[in-house]
């Protein structure tokens, strides 16, 4: 997919998974992306494979001046940020007897509060410069339920929620925001859980499309989004679950 051209897009959690995936791909629809993770090192190795000059920018968003200094960061490096994707979270399976305060409050600071602070730090200049892009990353949790995780499934139905509006907010001012629900996807994240017999075929049997989703198939809806083959899509959570979230019924 082509078209973005000359934009430039900041992704975080782009180290592995969905979020590499997605710098690659915006990567070869023209955009100089922003990479933004935890971890320098492996940010660099992703670098290594992008064309269009990319920027790596080292930070921990669990913490709350982090994305006001990654935004700045970016727009010192790169000059402006017409696209940002708000990808980076954390996920884990803990029943309701094992979940607190902690759990609850850092899931929400890197799956919401984050994402918040740097589209309120991002959106001026998108505006000034005639527009822009926000796409967050949800999940079929967010639409669907699934035990233990709760506090996961909140954080991804606060995101649809944050995505519809700002949407509203900032849709006068040229910029859409939209939202992408995975399914399943293979990643490092599931590979724990997948050496456990029977999981593998659980997944599929509960996935219309039968197979796991990779990082390639969502990354793709996520350029899709930023791109203006979506100009005239705002408010929006497209699901990339091979259907899961709307046809898991028929398999009950």
């Amino acid at each position: 997919m082509k078209g973005l051209d000359g934009r430039v897009a900041l992704v975080t959690g782009a180290s592995r998974g969905i979020g590499a995936a997605t710098a690659h791909r915006l990567d070869v629809a023209g955009a100089r992306v922003v990479l933004v993770a935890r971890d320098a090192g492996t940010l660099e190795s992703v670098a290594q494979d992008l064309v269009h000059d990319p920027v790596v920018l080292a930070g921990d968003l669990a913490d709350p001046a982090e994305p006001s200094r990654i935004a700045l960061g970016a727009l010192d490096a790169a000059g402006r940020v017409d696209v940002l994707v708000n990808n980076a979270a954390i996920a884990a399976r803990v029943p309701i007897g094992e979940t607190d305060a902690h759990v609850i409050d850092r899931m929400y600071a890197v799956n919401v509060r984050a994402p918040i602070l740097l589209a309120a730090a991002l959106a001026p200049t998108m505006a000034r410069n005639g527009g822009g892009a926000i796409v967050n990353l949800s999940s079929v949790s967010g639409l669907r339920g699934a035990p233990h995780r709760v506090a996961y499934a909140a954080t991804k139905g606060a995101i649809d929620a944050v995505t519809r509006a700002l949407a509203m907010e900032l849709g006068p001012l040229g910029i859409r925001v939209n939202s992408v629900a995975p399914g399943v996807v293979d990643t490092a994240m599931w590979a724990k859980a997948k050496a456990v017999p029977g999981v593998v075929e659980s997944v599929e049997a509960l996935t219309p499309l039968g197979r796991w989703a990779n990082p390639d198939d969502v990354a793709d809806v996520v350029v899709f989004l930023a791109s203006e083959a979506a100009r005239f899509v705002t408010g929006a959570t497209l699901t990339a679950d091979g259907g899961m979230a709307h046809c898991i019924d028929l398999y009950a």
